[in-house]
C-alpha cells in the first residue's frame, strides 16, 4: 500500500548576502539555502539569485509550481547600488533595452524595462561584507524591473551603461514585496501572489 502523499509546500525567503541559492553540491566553505531553514525534503528554488545578491527568493516543493512560475512572464524588481550617480542618460538607455550583454557564450540584447533612480536612496542594514564608503566615491540607487531573467543580468546593464553594481537587492516578484522581511527570514506561504491567474495544482 502506498503511503498518502504530502500536500505540497511554499516558502518566501529573504536571501542573505553571501548564500547560495541552492540545497546540494556545496562547493568548500559556501553557504547553501540549508543552513538557513529546516527546509522540507524536495524543496526547490525557483530561479536564483547569484552568491553576492539578496532578496526575495521563491521556494517549492512542487516541480509544476516552478515550472509554471519561470515560464510566466512575471515583473522582477531590483534594487541597486552603483558606482557613481547614475545619468539619466543612463537610465534612458536602460528604460529602452537593447543593450548588449553576455548569456551563454553569445551576445544578448535586453528588453525593453522600467528604470528609475531611487532618490531619496533606500534604508538596508548592512550586508555582511560591508559596501565600500564614499570616501572612494559617491554611490547612487536604481530601481530596474524586469520580466525577463538572464543570469546576472541586472549587473550586466548596469556595468554596460557605465555604472556597475555594488549591491543588488530583489524588492519583488509579481506582487510579492520584500518588505520589511529581515535578512533570512522565512515565510511559509498557500500560494504565491504573482499578480497573474490563481494557479491550482493538486496538492
Amino acid at each position: 500500500m502506498s503511503e498518502p502523499q504530502l500536500p505540497h509546500r511554499h516558502f518566501i525567503l529573504h536571501k542573505p548576502y553571501g548564500y547560495l541559492s541552492q540545497f546540494i553540491g556545496n562547493p568548500k566553505n559556501k553557504k547553501l539555502l540549508g543552513h538557513l531553514y529546516d527546509f522540507p525534503a524536495g524543496t526547490m528554488a525557483i530561479g536564483r539569485l547569484d552568491q553576492d545578491s539578496e532578496g526575495l527568493l521563491l521556494l517549492t516543493t512542487n516541480g509544476k509550481m516552478s515550472e509554471y512560475v519561470r515560464g510566466r512572464k512575471v515583473e522582477k524588481e531590483y534594487y541597486a547600488q552603483v558606482d557613481g550617480i547614475i545619468t539619466p542618460e543612463a537610465i534612458a538607455q536602460l528604460q529602452r533595452g537593447g543593450i548588449e550583454i553576455a548569456h551563454e557564450k553569445q551576445l544578448y540584447q535586453t528588453l525593453p524595462c522600467q528604470a528609475y533612480r531611487l532618490d531619496p536612496a533606500p534604508h538596508f542594514p548592512e550586508r555582511s561584507r560591508r559596501v565600500r564608503d564614499d570616501r572612494h566615491g559617491p554611490t547612487s540607487w536604481v530601481s530596474i524591473t524586469l520580466a525577463e531573467g538572464k543570469n546576472r543580468q541586472v549587473r550586466k546593464m548596469t556595468a554596460a551603461v557605465g555604472f556597475p553594481t555594488l549591491r543588488l537587492i530583489r524588492v519583488r516578484i509579481g506582487n510579492i514585496h520584500l518588505g520589511t522581511m529581515p535578512s533570512g527570514e522565512v515565510l511559509e506561504v498557500a500560494q504565491f501572489d504573482l499578480g497573474t491567474p490563481d494557479i491550482h495544482f493538486a496538492q
